[in-house]
């Protein structure tokens, strides 16, 4: 007779199985943690190797060249290894304009080293440099809406995150919105407030060298670094928020201390989630930040209320123009107004952003701008004498300059303009390519940075000839458009280009013509003994250890 063999445990034949039982609630957390570590590490596997391997595959294999990647870091130790040697130099020569190998190390090596288009790595993130004129005009054309700004996240937010930051439709219309407030006719009306505090520098230095000289040659040094930012930081304040003028000076107190914290944790910001960490710098940067933001809210609440109520016009200053144009936006997308936006106009919130890059673009860029040019002049006192009498020849000695006046000054605009080429206050403007794009016969995959060395291209021999490293002036007799000669497209980014060109650049050149017409017309200036010329990218091009110029207060 068969039998029938059953594994012991099982069920008899006829009988029904066991009720099912859940696993257990550790062995069930245990493989939710363990899918979860799975999936992290896989994800930061491709972040920190395949997709760096991947992307550089892709571009050498169209014949780019340059640095090796380096998981996590990339070129983070070569690039401090080479700014901290050419730190280390001695200082260059007065009147040597040679600056991009001090300026930009890791670029310039690069270049050296691989070619004007060459490769490099921000952490994981692969960086072509394009020095090319015709294509950087391209790039920043962005004609075809293929490169996108690089913003750094949380470390940018917290200086500014205005209208330089945003894309597309929010772009065109902040852009939309704020153009108004930087017509000529607006500008034209700023002007006084440009004089009155350019006057009280000069009444400011004329009391120092007075009080040095003791009856002697009326001379003192000064260092023009400092003044130029607290110039351009006065005018900033007046011109953007008129009588609220100390609140604004508070502003641009704390935006100061903002910038110095911000470098401080630039060399950082490729690690992941590093601005979230409670490090003493990260909460202090916080703070300043709301401190900021808040007086900012404050008051465009008061313009605002006053606007609505029918209790106060816009005036003058940028605060209020903008607001204005912003209302009137408002009025014409929806039924209301007020702070609530409306698919056509800005909130409180995008305002706030704004009034933060008037100050961090305004006032930054227009003191370094100053502060080259009277270095430069001092370097090349045979231009000094001549913009000198171009200005009281135009100007007369102790009027207050107008508009008509400063558009006259032929020879000041010249200087101006090629200090712009040889100290560009950005030294490179960056863009990432958020989809696959051919770009001079080579096809970037989507996930690359194009690294724009505006620097390099200002100093570039091939473009700009033999000289390109000298203070030739006269370049620009033609204006920007004639600067290259004969029938060639000018290859002169200092405001960057395309639909995104800096919406201050009559502003900032207004203002520096006003400020420098004054201070020529004061003083003669020569660099101190104590001089010492060192451009360092900090990261717009800065002196390193100051400007001292010797300040002779003229009959």
């Amino acid at each position: 007779m068969a039998t029938t063999c059953v594994p012991a445990g099982s069920p008899g034949v006829g009988e029904a199985p066991p009720p099912w039982k859940a696993p257990p609630p550790l062995l069930c957390a245990v493989v939710v943690v363990a899918a979860a570590a799975a999936w992290c590490a896989a994800r930061a596997l491709e972040w920190a190797w395949l997709r760096p391997r991947r992307l550089g595959r892709a571009l050498r294999a169209q014949g780019l060249r340059g640095t090796a990647y380096r998981p996590l870091a990339g070129d983070a130790q070569l690039a401090d290894r080479l700014s901290r040697e050419a730190r280390s130099r001695p200082p260059l020569p007065p009147g040597c304009h040679a600056v991009v190998h001090r300026a930009m190390p890791l670029f310039h090596h690069a270049m050296e080293e691989h070619g004007k288009t060459s490769i490099t790595w921000f952490g994981p993130v692969p960086r072509v440099t394009i020095a090319d004129p015709a294509l950087v005009r391209q790039v920043l054309s962005n004609k075809f809406g293929h490169f996108e700004k690089v913003g750094f996240g949380q470390l940018q937010r917290l200086l500014h995150y205005g209208l330089s930051t945003h894309e597309g439709d929010k772009w065109a219309r902040h852009r939309r919105i704020i153009n108004p407030a930087f017509h000529l006719d607006k500008l034209k009306r700023m002007l006084p407030a440009f004089a009155s505090c350019c006057a009280d520098l000069v009444n400011r230095w004329e009391a120092g060298p007075a009080a040095a000289g003791g009856g002697g040659e009326p001379r003192c040094e000064v260092d023009v670094w400092p003044e130029m930012q607290r110039l351009t930081g006065d005018v900033i304040s007046r011109a953007a928020f008129g009588s609220s003028y100390l609140e604004g000076r508070r502003i641009f107190q704390l935006q100061e201390e903002q910038v110095r914290l911000a470098m401080l944790s630039a060399s950082k910001i490729h690690i992941p989630g590093y601005m979230m960490l409670p490090t003493r710098i990260n909460r202090r940067m916080k703070r300043i930040a709301a401190e900021i933001e808040g007086i900012l809210r404050g008051m465009i609440a008061k313009r605002e209320d006053a606007l609505i109520a029918g209790e106060a016009t816009a005036g003058d200053d940028l605060l209020g123009l903008l607001l204005e144009s912003n209302m009137e936006q408002s009025r014409g997308s929806s039924d209301g107004g007020g702070r609530g936006a409306s698919s056509g106009s800005m909130s409180t919130d995008d305002i706030v952003g704004e009034c933060k890059l008037f100050y961090f673009a305004g006032m930054e860029t227009t003191s370094i701008l100053l502060t080259w040019t009277l270095v430069v002049l001092c370097m090349h006192p045979e231009w000094q004498d001549r913009a000198r009498e171009e200005v009281l020849r135009v100007l007369g000695g102790g009027t207050t300059p107008d508009y008509d006046g400063l558009s006259r000054l032929k020879i000041v605009t010249m200087v101006l303009y090629e200090v712009l080429r040889l100290y560009t206050p950005l030294p490179a403007v960056h863009r990432r390519t958020y989809k696959p794009m051919e770009l001079g016969g080579v096809r970037y995959p989507a996930g690359v940075t194009l690294v724009l060395p505006l620097l390099c291209v200002h100093h570039d021999r091939d473009v700009w000839g033999p000289d390109a490293d000298d203070f030739r002036p006269e370049r620009f007799a033609e204006g920007v458009a004639g600067a290259l000669g004969g029938d060639r497209p000018p290859a002169f980014f200092p405001f960057g280009g395309g639909p995104r060109t800096c919406v201050g650049q009559s502003f900032a050149l207004l203002e520096a013509k006003m400020g420098l017409a004054m201070i020529l017309r004061g003083f003669a200036l020569e660099l101190s003994p104590s001089y010492s010329h060192a451009p360092f990218p900090a990261p717009l091009l800065k002196p390193e250890h100051g400007a001292q110029v010797m300040l002779t207060k003229l009959p």
